[in-house]
């Protein structure tokens, strides 16, 4: 969370698409200053060489400025494309028979090709094929051992690598690719903070990331996607299991009736919240601001509408990634955020303590009873000593008018817990004596003014601070007097 120059605290992270708009590191420390908080590399677009580039500008002007900016790698997953379109386009209109067939060779008025291999076999007749998220739209109405013969529907200009959406048919092929792996790889290798899982169905599809995750012993976080109907079937699973939840709400608009996209928001962003894990609302939020420098009055009620309903982060994508003003798509992101939140602190309906929670275990009580103090005493900020991350994503969990202090000896945490709805992450060095905490948390929070001498603070912390998982001890302390 960064501190904008009016003093203002925004406690909705915003996240940034890199792309061309931003691969000039001046245009991305633009983009950065204007209030981004974590990164997206999007290994769909652009080369291990473009990113590695854009990740080192981040960690230059992280460096620089003393603020954790998280980097999400964005796996591609089995994303369907057409083939290259020989001549560059084809018109179609309703009506017309289209004909799929295997291989790799360009598509043409009378064949398309596609490069999902199980195309062909697993599409049956009456299923829906969209192109271009949905604009053109086809159904099946024939299947033979080597072809799919459709009548278009939604007619439209088909181009080259367009995706294709299969809504009504059950895809045989992993979420995780092999160029997902690769990926993975080099994202582990270059120490990002979290992947995200592309067009995830179902459980196993999570576990076989995580598999390869621990294979290569690192403790990256998962982001799951959920832009497939399937998955909504395993939504409890993936939340508990995950380490955030987006809502991709582009692909999840093609794959089902678009008019139920808002609910399924809601419900997704109400669970995670339950369940104390960060939710990111994804796609076109201010889509118009890639060409112009203004969004629409519906776009900025939708940025609105998901931190009401308690989003953890807002997400630019072709905004910044390939935009013609990357860094007012945040400012505009920004001011939305600023203005929501402060409408929400001014008619805030229940206090905090007041939301139904379910305790279980020592940390989750520990952080209940921080949430309480802190509420009923009116502090300053909540700052929770963490080796993990974890106590202070529960603390987040409840929304509080404060700030949530996340301080840490571990740069990945560091970094990681910038994803967090309210939290302010500080690096502080390893400790291994609660006594020294009282003096590193006082000259932390005077240095980045967050707090002044005499000022409550609830301090959430534990008798072996540098044993993950040990949190044990909440308490109440002034700053610059001793614990």
């Amino acid at each position: 969370m960064q501190i904008r120059d009016s003093g203002t605290l925004i406690r909705t992270k915003i996240i940034a698409t890199l792309g061309p708009a931003t691969a000039d590191p001046e245009r991305l420390a633009a983009v950065l200053e204007a209030g981004v908080d974590v990164c997206r590399l999007n290994f769909s677009h652009g080369t291990w060489d473009d990113h590695k580039r854009s990740l080192d500008s981040i960690r230059d002007w992280s460096a620089k400025h003393d603020e954790p900016i998280a980097v999400l790698g964005d796996l591609c997953g089995p994303k369907i494309r057409l083939n290259q379109v020989a001549g560059g386009t084809i018109d179609l209109t309703p009506g017309d028979t289209v004909r799929f067939v295997r291989g790799d060779d360009d598509c043409t008025p009378d064949r398309f090709t596609i490069n999902y291999s199980g195309f062909v076999d697993e599409v049956e007749t009456g299923q829906r094929i969209y192109i271009d998220d949905g604009l053109i739209r086809l159904l099946v109405t024939a299947c033979e051992a080597d072809s799919v013969t459709c009548t278009c529907t939604t007619g439209g200009r088909v181009s080259s690598r367009k995706g294709v959406n299969l809504p009504d048919t059950p895809l045989s092929t992993p979420a995780l690719t092999d160029k997902d792996r690769r990926d993975l790889d080099w994202a582990i290798e270059h120490k990002l903070d979290y992947v995200a899982l592309s067009f995830v169905r179902r459980p196993e599809d999570l576990t076989d990331l995580k598999g390869c995750i621990d294979a290569r012993g690192s403790d990256i976080g998962v982001i799951v996607k959920i832009e497939k109907v399937e998955a909504l079937d395993h939504l409890d699973d993936f939340i508990a299991r995950a380490d955030g939840v987006m809502v991709a709400r582009g692909d999840l608009g093609v794959e089902m009736d678009v008019w139920r996209v808002p609910l399924i928001q809601k419900d997704i962003t109400a669970r995670c919240r339950a369940a104390a894990k960060p939710v990111i609302v994804a796609t076109q939020m201010l889509q118009s601001m890639v060409s112009n420098p203004m969004p629409t009055r519906a776009e900025v009620s939708d940025v609105a509408n998901a931190i009401l309903d308690g989003a953890d982060a807002v997400m630019l994508s072709g905004e910044t990634a390939a935009g013609s003003y990357p860094d007012i798509a945040v400012t505009m992101m920004d001011r939305v955020a600023a203005t929501t939140e402060a409408y929400q602190r001014q008619y805030r309906n229940a206090e905090p303590t007041k939301r139904q929670t379910t305790i279980q275990g020592t940390t989750s009580a520990i952080a209940w009873a921080a949430v309480q103090a802190a509420s009923h005493l009116d502090a300053r900020l909540v700052a929770v000593w963490s080796a993990t991350g974890e106590t202070v994503r529960l603390v987040a969990q409840h929304r509080l008018p404060m700030p949530v202090v996340g301080l840490t000896y571990d740069e990945h945490v560091y970094r990681r817990m910038n994803l967090l709805y309210g939290v302010i992450p500080l690096r502080v060095e390893p400790l291994g004596n609660p006594a020294e905490m009282a003096t590193a948390l006082d000259a932390r929070l005077l240095e980045r003014g967050l707090a002044k001498p005499g000022d409550l603070v609830v301090v959430v912390t534990s008798t072996r601070p540098q044993a993950p998982g040990k949190t044990d001890t909440t308490l109440v302390h002034r700053v610059a007097e001793q614990m």
